[in-house]
């Protein structure tokens, strides 16, 4: 390919968030596995005990390919063409919530290797225009209690608990994990 100004190399692909190609779901995975791993004492192995790489990546093909909702979104982070992290953008799924007025940032990670350089932040932001452009009014997102580099994160960008909370994990097991929910209005005013 010939560069517009006369040299051969490819231009550089800016950093940006995009909708995911059925393509990626080998990378989205590997950077899922990489971010999960970082989870404090027992929730790594919680996580990614019982599943595997491959396992993760079909299940990411599926949630690209076929969403089970036209509002079910798989956006990802690229540097230099590469994907470095991933959100899902959905329905609200919680009993006190409304599926047509709120909508849920699902998933949310970013490569370690990747942090620190902007793409959490575009991707809040794609994540947010994408649940106002599908008609939400209202976003949530659960973020797990003790993460307080995530709930700073988030708070510093707008987000505020809205009093919802939950424990999830095997229910007779001190290794539950508890989270706490997060909202944001998307609807300007």
């Amino acid at each position: 390919m010939t560069h517009p100004f006369g040299s051969s190399e490819r231009a550089p692909v800016a950093d940006s968030v995009r909708l995911a190609w059925p393509a990626e779901a080998d990378p989205i995975a590997a950077v899922q596995r990489r971010a999960w791993s970082e989870r404090p004492g027992r929730i790594a192995e919680l996580l990614l005990g019982g599943i595997t790489l491959g396992a993760m990546a079909d299940s990411w093909r599926s949630a690209v390919l076929r969403p089970p909702d036209a509002r079910c979104r798989v956006l990802v982070a690229v540097q230099d063409a590469r994907v470095v992290g991933f959100a899902t953008t959905v329905p609200g799924t919680d009993p006190d919530l409304h599926g047509s007025r709120d909508g849920e940032v699902g998933e949310f990670e970013v490569d370690p290797q990747a942090r620190g350089r902007g793409h959490g932040s575009r991707l809040l932001n794609a994540c947010v225009d994408t649940l106002r452009a599908d008609g939400f009014e209202r976003a949530v997102c659960w973020v797990e209690a003790a993460d307080d580099v995530r709930r700073k994160f988030l708070t510093d960008a707008g987000w505020a608990a809205d009093g919802g909370w939950r424990e999830i994990g095997p229910h007779d097991g001190p290794d539950r994990l508890k989270q706490v929910r997060l909202h944001t209005d998307l609807t300007g005013a």
